[in-house]
């Protein structure tokens, strides 16, 4: 076994992906400010990664919003240009190395292109990045690119073998240990029955994914799923994280949206084929993940090479969704949620005051037909 600097050797090998679109907390930063908390917290060694963060943009202002369309009201378009300032400043303030990065980007322009070349226009992105590369962002413009866009716009800028795939209101809860994460996916390369592309990060607990109906039902998943799940050794010890961490991963029958790690030119080749894989607005989960899933179950599960990381047994969640789509930040969350609060205690009291009113009638009525 080769011995590493487990924080050179994450450095080297993955770049951390942020996607960010409007939200109504904006112009504060205090989602992803939580986000950043959370790496510290539980994978500190992404906080030296190469980083691209991408701004979607919205489709129509409207009184009612509709993110998940790219519909916002008047008051997220106003605030959405500073929130854009603000977390530019949030990730330079966190990853560029030398103060004279933070005030000075040097900016390009490229464009994604989708659908059919004759039908769809592209939609025209902005490029700003600091003189060493490792803090970037891009900005759509005009026109919303929508999830799955946003990220081949970050693959085609990526220039490590891995990429770890963020969406802005997801907290880390459990400590990740990517650098073993990084080991065995390297070591499976060669590996034809078990291939490690792709490891998702679980969002609630279960009691074994490979035994729930995700999986049973279908003869092919369980298969794979007997055969699979366990305990994988990394290849490599980091000196910063002896003993090395085995990995628990099970086999995961579908590409999900939600926190992962994949092989970037794994990612670009499966879910990005051609310009007609992708439409504009579209996620990932809802389009290539469906037809992954099929495949899957007609075994072509190593195709796709997709793995849930397994911790206890599935029962250890290791993310907090914090739905960005409605999340106003942690004051105004505790605000709501006293309110709430308040309305089901005075639901309840006045429950309890119209049954000792009736009671009261009814014990009366009685009296009456007595006297």
């Amino acid at each position: 076994m080769s011995h590493v600097s487990g924080h050179d050797a994450v450095f080297n090998l993955l770049t951390l992906v942020i996607t960010t679109s409007p939200t109504p907390s904006a112009p504060s930063t205090e989602l992803l400010s939580g986000v950043l908390e959370s790496f510290q917290t539980h994978c500190d060694v992404l906080l030296r990664c190469s980083v691209i963060v991408v701004f979607d943009t919205y489709e129509h202002v409207t009184a009612t919003p509709r993110l998940k369309k790219g519909h916002v009201t008047p008051e997220t378009a106003e605030k959405y240009s500073a929130y854009k300032d603000n977390v530019k400043a949030l990730f330079l303030e966190a990853f560029a190395d030398d103060a004279a990065e933070r005030t000075h980007l040097m900016e390009t322009s490229s464009e994604a292109e989708y659908g059919s070349p004759h039908l769809a226009t592209p939609v025209p992105l902005t490029l700003a990045s600091t003189e060493d590369g490792r803090v970037r962002f891009i900005e759509a413009q005009g026109r919303r690119l929508g999830f799955g866009l946003g990220v081949r716009s970050a693959l085609r800028n990526v220039t490590t073998p891995y990429v770890w795939i963020h969406q802005h209101d997801w907290r880390l809860i459990y400590d990740i240990p990517v650098a073993s994460f990084l080991s065995v996916m390297q070591a499976s390369t060669n590996n034809e029955t078990a291939p490690i592309k792709y490891i998702c990060l679980p969002s609630g607990r279960r009691s074994s994914y490979a035994t729930s109906e995700q999986v049973v039902p279908y003869p092919a998943l369980r298969k794979v799923s007997l055969a699979l799940t366990g305990d994988y050794p990394p290849t490599v010890s980091y000196v910063d994280a002896l003993p090395p961490a085995v990995v628990p991963l099970t086999p995961m029958f579908f590409w999900h949206d939600k926190p992962h790690v994949a092989a970037t030119a794994h990612y670009l080749a499966r879910v990005f084929p051609t310009r007609l894989a992708m439409m504009r607005g579209a996620f990932i989960e809802d389009t290539m993940g469906q037809q992954a899933r099929n495949q899957m179950k007609d075994g072509q599960w190593q195709k796709w090479a997709t793995w849930l990381y397994n911790p206890d047994q599935g029962m250890s969640a290791c993310l907090r969704h914090l739905h960005g789509r409605t999340w106003r930040g942690e004051e105004e969350e505790e605000r709501l949620r006293s309110l709430a609060v308040q309305r089901g205690m005075e639901k309840r009291t006045s429950r309890d005051g119209s049954a000792s009113a009736s009671e009261s009638r009814a014990c009366d009525s009685g009296l009456g037909l007595m006297l």
